[in-house]
């Protein structure tokens, strides 16, 4: 009779096994945006990736992605992006992106870990705009991570030694995206070699207060604290410009010489290589250029 109890016992620990399991780790699908679509490339050059996406979410919740991952470079010597496109609880689409070399979580997503999903129309747009095929973008809202409430009135890159004003480029990332993870290749400069750099946001909060954020160098900066983030109507208040946000007169020429040097050197830094070793020549004297505006400021912040 005992050896029949046990065996009960047994038996019903086994059939409630499954139930606990459930209980204790869920699946991992309770997100709140459903998956449209996911692309993989640049701007230029992307395919749709989102029968591979179903199969690696099946598998796992997170996962490290790049050119492997999707067995394909869409665009070989350039840094691609995973842009994966979803509707969320209200209606409103958003794009979510991921740059190579990134982690990809799905927790955020309806249904993960199921796969099933990716069958919504969406435009095949990279940005998500445009009707193809009679499909309405119908609300894909770039201004739906606007809503944050500080508001920036400037941003530094550097160290507290050797540091320089990001904003103008803060604001072409902010456009083009609510997450970005940064370091010397986002801002086209590093200002103080062989050390670790910060990201300093300086902004004021709905009662007046000043405030950094501070982001380390390889980190993920995420705008939806920030008000008008995407739209980059920011930066055109008063900061002090200096690291801690005391006594240095801002520099605006410098500031704007700096900033189009920059867009200077990413214009060479895409164009096509067959120039006859002049690009590179032009290159090296905007590096040179870019590190003489540098030290003026930092010597006009010094003295």
């Amino acid at each position: 009779m005992f050896k029949i109890r046990c065996l009960i016992a047994l038996l019903m620990t086994v059939a409630l096994m499954p139930v606990s399991l459930v209980a204790q780790y869920p699946s991992g699908d309770a997100g709140q945006y459903v998956i449209l679509s996911a692309q993989y490339g640049t701007a230029r050059r992307h395919v749709d990736v989102t029968d591979r996406l179903k199969q690696l979410a099946r598998q796992d919740r997170a996962f490290r992605m790049g050119n492997s991952t999707f067995g394909v470079d869409p665009d070989p010597g350039q840094t691609k992006m995973l842009r994966i496109y979803a509707r969320g609880p209200n209606g409103q689409e958003r794009m979510f992106e991921y740059r190579e070399g990134g982690t990809v979580d799905g927790s955020q997503f309806s249904s993960w870990n199921r796969g099933d999903w990716g069958r919504g129309g969406w435009s095949g747009n990279w940005e998500g705009a445009g009707d193809r095929d009679g499909y309405d973008r119908g609300g894909y809202d770039r201004d739906a991570g606007d809503a944050g409430q500080y508001t920036i009135l400037s941003a530094q890159y550097g160290t507290d030694r050797n540091h320089v004003d990001v904003t103008n480029r803060l604001k072409e990332l902010a456009r083009q995206d609510r997450t970005f993870r940064m370091g010397n290749s986002t801002f086209g400069t590093d200002p103080d070699p062989g050390r670790t750099k910060m990201l300093r946001i300086y902004a004021r909060g709905p009662n007046g207060q000043e405030r950094m954020f501070e982001y380390r160098e390889g980190s993920t900066v995420d705008g939806s604290q920030f008000r008008s983030w995407n739209r980059g109507d920011w930066g055109n208040e008063g900061w002090s410009g200096r690291w801690e946000g005391r006594g240095n007169e801002p520099q605006p020429e410098m500031t704007a010489a700096i900033q189009h040097l920059r867009e200077a050197q990413r214009n060479l830094e895409l164009a096509s290589h067959d120039k006859g070793g002049h690009r590179v020549l032009a290159l090296q004297h905007i590096n040179q250029a870019i590190a003489e505006v540098e030290a003026g400021i930092q010597y006009d912040n010094t003295h």
